[in-house]
């Protein structure tokens, strides 16, 4: 017996220890440890969630035509690769929505349709006038081209955030084509939703400077001219006028230079390999792009090809800079360069890094949560906490006296333990998951008392305390353990099918009702076996 009693005081130990070492990176008193103690011990604690730090709140929509559309371009730039391969080059092609047109040479379709039904067999092909070729996606290709729009954009989100440095963010799809995001604890609301948004769609295009209409082009414009600019100077179908941003340094003042540019890319960013931050030589900072080995290649190929000609470099349709390629360069090296801070040239090594979104998102709902807000819901909850709490502890006490006061220290190891396994999870603590936590306050107790009256049923009928006790246990433990399996069956499910607030509940309900099984079973019923192996009880105050 005493062999017994020992081994569980001593796991009860162990348990109360390793939960007070988790939860210490979540305590005021972290700040106070040796540097040493994050090395050796867990240096993460429970992170509060959005409800409870404030943060930001996104519902993002995915534009799935232009998903659609940006897949078949993909295909029509690979369609004319296999026709160049072929030698059929000069073979008329163009997209419109989300269709290919296609019209072969005299003589040639033939071996069009070769190509097209060998590599294109996702894509329905027909026959328009005066012998056109038709190629539009087969409803099972669309239904792909959207499903994996949405998972490229769930993990190109994902990935700028992580490099972002937002803690325990909640990204997940929504409906047919929306995307959630939560992030807790965002400082600078605007700009993690203009990372989160961006397109980033990174080109590399030569400038057409011998048309007549790239002499004519102003030098500089207002910010605000841009529209008519473009409705003044009317450009061929392989042409457009893009601008680029310039800011004086010393007046602030924004302008625009327009460039004429081949609207066909050269080159396009799914290429890179990688992209960091450098600074100039002014200390001005620039962002400094390596290639994969395939994008190198070209790289060397474009420059080798077009030197002493001028090729812009474009995200999202605005011109960074638009260098004159003085030689062929290899290595795959390039630089975008730009009148922005450290933090602009940040975000943007960022976007390039994490990848480009594979349709433009839309933001259908932004709710900003302040701290306030998160202030006044963590009072609120530990203020219902600690009524709730102090109302149990009394009744306890007043019902079952002394043994009302152990199944109240039951209920603080409960607590303790509890926040302890939250804490080594590192689990997002929410105004829900304080809900589970004070419910699982309630049900250590209503275990306590399913046992006492148990045990108060076998002392009337005259049993000896040690027997009573033993019985008292031994006939409550069916009734404990079935209300907590299906209690932890419901918690599951909750977790399982839930949303955020909704798992975090069925989190902190899940870890209280088992850790509750462990107490109310072993916590309360080793102090008895403690006090009956050492004091011959003849009263048991209950």
């Amino acid at each position: 017996m005493k062999r017994g009693i020992k081994g569980r005081l001593i796991v009860i130990l162990i348990a109360i220890v390793a939960s007070i070492v988790s939860f210490l990176p979540s305590s005021p008193f972290y700040s106070f440890l040796p540097s040493w103690w994050g090395r050796v011990f867990p240096s993460k604690g429970i992170t509060m969630g959005l409800d409870l730090q404030g943060g930001i709140h996104l519902v993002l929509e995915v534009d799935k035509e232009k998903a659609v559309e940006n897949a078949v371009e993909r295909n029509l730039v690979a369609l004319r690769g296999f026709m160049e391969s072929k030698q059929l080059p000069d073979t008329s092609l163009r997209r419109e929505g989300a269709a290919i047109y296609l019209t072969p040479l005299s003589g040639t379709k033939e071996a069009v349709r070769k190509i097209v039904d060998a590599e294109f067999p996702n894509f329905s092909v027909k026959e328009g006038q005066a012998g056109e070729i038709i190629l539009t996606p087969q409803a099972s290709e669309l239904k792909r081209i959207v499903e994996s729009s949405i998972a490229q954009a769930l993990e190109t989100i994902r990935n700028r955030i992580d490099q972002f440095g937002v803690a325990e963010p909640l990204i997940q799809k929504q409906g047919e084509n929306q995307i959630l995001v939560q992030l807790p604890g965002v400082k600078e609301p605007q700009r993690a939703i203009a990372l989160i948004g961006k397109t980033a769609l990174l080109e590399f295009r030569l400038l057409d400077e011998d048309h007549p209409i790239a002499r004519l082009l102003p030098s500089r414009i207002n910010a605000d001219q841009e529209d008519n600019v473009i409705a003044e100077y009317k450009t061929p179908p392989e042409n457009q006028i893009l601008f680029e941003r310039l800011i004086d340094q010393e007046t602030g003042l924004t302008t625009k230079r327009p460039y004429l540019v081949r609207r066909e890319a050269a080159l396009t960013g799914d290429l890179l390999s990688d992209a960091r931050v450098s600074i100039g030589e002014f200390n001005d900072p620039y962002v400094s792009i390596t290639f994969d080995p395939v994008g190198a290649r070209l790289f060397e190929k474009i420059t080798g090809e077009n030197v002493k000609k001028r090729l812009a470099i474009i995200l999202d349709n605005t011109v960074y800079s638009a260098p004159v390629i003085q030689e062929k360069i290899s290595g795959g090296r390039a630089q975008i360069t730009g009148s922005y801070t450290t933090e602009q040239a940040n975000d943007l090594a960022i976007v390039l890094r994490a990848g480009a979104l594979p349709a433009p998102v839309t933001i259908v709902q932004n709710v900003t949560v302040g701290p306030s807000l998160g202030r006044d819901s963590i009072e609120m909850g530990f203020r219902a906490g600690m009524v709730g709490t102090l109302l149990v502890v009394g009744f306890m006490i007043f019902y079952y006296r002394l043994s009302g006061l152990l199944a109240d220290l039951t209920m603080v190891l409960n607590i303790i333990l509890l926040i302890g396994a939250l804490a080594a999870l590192n689990a997002t603590l929410t105004l829900p998951g304080i809900a589970g936590i004070i419910l699982t306050i309630g049900m250590s107790v209503d275990s306590n008392v399913l046992i006492f009256e148990r045990i108060r049923e076998e002392l009337r009928l005259g049993k000896p305390i040690r027997l009573a006790v033993d019985s008292g246990y031994d006939k409550a433990f069916s009734s404990i353990f079935d209300s907590h399996v299906t209690t932890l069956i419901t918690s599951f499910v909750l977790f399982i099918f839930g949303t955020g607030p909704i798992k975090g509940f069925a989190v902190s309900l899940s870890l209280g009702v088992m850790i509750n099984l462990f107490t109310s079973l072993v916590g309360t019923k080793v102090v008895f076996d403690l006090i009956n192996s050492r004091w011959k009880l003849e009263h048991l105050s209950i």
